[in-house]
């Protein structure tokens, strides 16, 4: 899928996860494809949903956002509202999809460790 590579340096450099109510119709008029391609890309290339795949890609901008230090004065959950999510219980449920933990275990267990 040649594609991929496309969609990955759009999503890193125009960040189009940060609009809370980005569909698959948007995202594939972005790209200039249309739904069904890129639905059966995501799935197949991506082995992913397209919520899952827009969602990795808010956890990934959280994480990072969340580490900056220009970033302490902020909370986790708007920082989570700034990546994306809509609500606290939709970022809790995919963080904790994709890395297997709560946003507080992650980040705060394992500075204990450190």
């Amino acid at each position: 899928f040649p594609v991929t590579i496309n969609i990955d340096e759009f999503m890193n450099s125009e960040k189009p996860y940060t609009n809370v109510g980005l569909t698959l119709n948007e995202l594939a008029g972005m790209l200039k494809i249309t739904p069904h391609l890129l639905s059966k890309v995501i799935n197949e290339a991506y082995q992913k949903n397209f919520f899952d795949f827009i969602n990795s890609y808010r956890i990934e901008e959280f994480k990072i956002r969340f580490e900056d230090p220009r970033n302490r004065q902020f909370t986790m959950l708007a920082i989570a509202f700034d990546v994306g999510f809509n609500s606290k219980t939709a970022f809790n449920r995919a963080f904790k999809k994709m890395t297997s933990q709560s946003p507080r275990e992650y980040f705060f267990d394992s500075r204990v460790e450190e």
